[in-house]
């Protein structure tokens, strides 16, 4: 299976799961005063896991078939026939 994605779907998917990764990373740091890293980490959080069921929408609708292998051959190529 692979996956065509427009570039627009494409970051919005991987911004979303940087913003995820970042407010858990700040949620476990302690660099930044306690509250103001508590706050902005639980913002990322909730934004990232917000969006977790429309960035899967999207990536199930981006889904193509895998071409078909024949002893090398792979028919999206033309040099097999799909069965």
């Amino acid at each position: 299976m692979s996956f065509n994605l427009k570039p627009r779907t494409f970051g919005f998917l991987v911004g979303t799961r940087a913003a995820l990764a970042f407010g858990l990373g700040l949620l476990v740091a302690s660099r930044i005063a306690e509250s103001r890293r508590r706050r902005l980490g639980l913002a990322l959080v909730g934004l990232g896991a917000a969006t977790t069921i429309p960035a899967v929408r999207m990536l199930r609708k981006s889904r193509t078939p895998a071409p078909i292998n024949v002893n090398g051959a792979r028919a999206d190529f033309g040099f097999v026939s799909p069965l």
